[in-house]
């Protein structure tokens, strides 16, 4: 087996260990202290820390400047009396009331001012805790009905709330997080190619970049490895959210490889591939533990995850290089397609 070129460190949020509610049921594990949580990290082999803006500053909205670095300062301190580090921070923007109809995409414009000052905070907080990594997971930027905004006006306002970001910290670099659908019918940025393309139109390219999900790559049609190799061809995969997800429904967060095994060895294999991790870039896992798990057991998602990974990178690293090569120059894919499916079955060849 060859060394692996990647370096492979793990993440994951608070909100990865809940309490088993969904749109059709009520809680059924009681909740965990986010103090407790953290202990949990290092347990299951995780570094760092995926928060948006209201983990770390609980009621953020209430709370004046001060405030609210004051909090975040005291998270900081958790996080190091832990040995974790924060790996971004997120404006959760859509639980306010001011973005019912999206934030920076409202029509409104007192709303679209709320979610960009907002955004403005994170980037605060961001900075207490130690991270330049602001992800914008873009939830309701989006349509429910396609008459209800103008799509070119609409990817403008998001380049002018990124720009804003770009110009309120000179170090801030911001992560775009694709979704086709979910909350809303039609995302505005619904795909990679598409963030990254609004990067481009920002005021400064290189500080914006992207972080792909696995499930939302799915939702749209698409395969994720193929995203994450048209991100990294720009230089811009800066994190990824690996998951599973069966089918075009709704977003299910299942446990990396739970469902489509050899999808999620070519995510692990592009990213052996071109030493991702290198730069500093987190390997998240943005995973739900199954409704019917019980409160003691309700982090094996996490931990099955992060090994399903790990089995996967010794999978993509004992791979024959050379017979695959082979195959490929002789264009004998089904040969290809067999020796790939025994390697990952462990069966005889």
């Amino acid at each position: 087996m060859a060394q692996s070129k990647g370096t492979y460190r793990f993440s994951f949020g608070p909100w990865n260990i809940d309490e088993g509610a969904d749109p059709f049921g009520p809680p059924v594990r009681e909740p965990i202290a986010f103090s407790k949580k953290l202990k949990e990290y290092k347990t299951l082999g995780f570094d760092g820390v995926q928060f948006h803006d209201d983990d770390a500053v609980p009621d953020i909205d209430s709370k004046s400047g001060g405030e609210i670095l004051a909090e975040a300062k005291n998270v900081k301190e958790m996080l190091s009396g832990e040995g974790l580090e924060a790996e971004f921070v997120a404006p959760r923007l859509w639980f306010a009331p001011e973005t019912i109809d999206g934030g920076y995409t409202s029509n409104d414009a007192a709303c679209r001012q709320y979610a960009i000052e907002r955004s403005k905070a994170c980037i605060d907080i961001a900075n207490i805790l130690g991270t330049d990594r602001i992800v914008l997971w873009l939830a309701r930027e989006g349509t429910y009905i396609r008459e209800s905004k103008d799509a070119r006006v609409a990817v403008e306002r998001i380049r002018d709330a990124i720009n804003a970001m770009l110009a309120h910290d000179p170090k801030v670099r911001i992560l775009i997080e694709p979704k086709p659908n979910e909350p809303v019918d039609s995302g505005v940025i619904p795909t990679i190619g598409h963030a990254i393309g609004l990067a481009y139109m920002c005021n400064d390219p290189s500080r914006v970049g992207g972080l792909i999900e696995s499930a939302h790559s799915i939702l749209a049609g698409l395969d994720p490895s193929d995203d994450m190799g048209y991100a990294l061809a720009h230089d811009k995969l800066w994190s990824v959210h690996l998951n599973d997800q069966g089918g075009l429904k709704f977003d299910q967060d299942k446990s990396f490889g739970s469902y489509n095994l050899r999808r999620a060895f070519n995510q692990v294999r592009i990213l052996e591939a071109y030493a991702y991790g290198q730069k500093g870039e987190y390997v998240g896992l943005d995973v739900k533990a199954m409704r019917t798990q019980k409160l003691e057991v309700s982090t094996k998602h996490l931990a099955n995850s992060r090994q399903t990974f790990l089995y996967l990178l010794d999978k993509v690293t004992s791979l024959d290089k050379d017979f695959e090569e082979r195959l490929i120059n002789e264009r004998d894919y089904e040969e290809l397609d067999r020796y790939i499916l025994c390697h990952l079955m462990g069966t005889q060849y």
